[in-house]
């Protein structure tokens, strides 16, 4: 029996999220507060009792769900026992906080200055992202080839769901061409701009410098990368594969089959929500998936 355990992305926050640990633990409240410390803000103030609109703040949802993650690992103890971590886009950088590829405060620094980044190419230009329901990967991606406006791939979250991103005239055109090749829907989601796709290529190059700077060592097991789907333990490639995520698509669904291939009977995960749970099913309906 091996152990996966899996960290959320974006999206996951609520409002509340991490109240209990801190009010649980004092090793949880420090961290927590060395947060703040770090950030320069309270987020504690807005995670805790903040409002929806808040937490949508690109600066403040990355740290929120990655503190999230990464406390609530540390709170686990002895009990976490990895044979295999994940993480979805953001929750790579949880995960191998929890892998102790790199440290909390490492963590942190990298994700705050992601948020950052992200935001600002966000600004750059209108750019938005959409869910396509119900069609094969190979079918999105034909589709998507024959489109002149910048719109890829994004997340491939499981078989039959893939999130695309792009140009908010290409994600549009995308839309309705999906629908006719048999989507049986073409949801539109309410992000900042597009994630994953060409249009990140300045944050890639602001975070590639920051990521390049941090130390990073050999995680305690496997870390399965989002750029390429495999396990890798080597910090060099870590590093290679991390300044690729913020312009390459989310592998979550081949992450999953590769992680059962290679043993994992039970999947954890780790952090707010149970949307990866949900994903686990959806690729082997039969294999144990719960929260931390």
């Amino acid at each position: 029996m091996k152990k996966a355990y899996v960290f959320p992305g974006q999206g996951a926050q609520f409002v509340g999220m991490g109240k209990e640990l801190y009010d649980a633990s004092a090793e949880a409240r420090e961290m927590f507060e060395a947060a703040n410390e770090i950030l320069g803000f309270r987020i504690t103030d807005l995670m805790f009792s903040g409002t929806d609109e808040d937490l949508r703040q690109t600066k403040v949802t990355q740290p929120a769900i990655f503190l999230h993650s990464v406390i609530l690992t540390k709170t686990l103890g002895a009990d976490f026992t990895p044979d295999m971590v994940a993480g979805h886009s953001l929750g790579e950088f949880s995960a191998l906080v929890a892998a102790q590829a790199l440290t909390f405060e490492e963590g942190l620094i990298l994700v705050s200055k992601r948020a950052a980044a992200m935001q600002k190419a966000c600004e750059k230009e209108p750019s938005t992202m959409a869910a396509i329901i119900g069609l094969p990967d190979e079918t999105v991606e034909a589709v998507l080839g024959g489109i002149y406006d910048v719109v890829v791939p994004a997340n491939y979250n499981s078989p039959g769901q893939v999130v695309i991103s792009g140009s908010e005239q290409g994600v549009d055109v995308a839309c309705e061409k999906l629908k006719d090749a048999g989507a049986k829907r073409a949801m539109p989601l309410k992000v900042g701009g597009a994630f994953h796709s060409p249009l990140m290529e300045p944050a890639r190059l602001e975070l590639a410098e920051a990521i390049n700077q941090a130390s990073l060592n050999t995680p305690i097991c496997p870390v399965y990368q989002n750029v390429d789907a495999k396990a890798v333990t080597d910090p060099v490639q870590i590093r290679e594969n991390l300044v690729a995520q913020l312009t390459s698509p989310v592998r979550w669904t081949q992450i999953m089959q590769n992680m059962i291939a290679d043993g994992a009977t039970t999947f954890i995960e780790v952090g707010p929500g149970k949307v990866l749970q949900g994903l686990v099913k959806k690729v082997d309906r039969d294999i144990e998936a719960y929260s931390a």
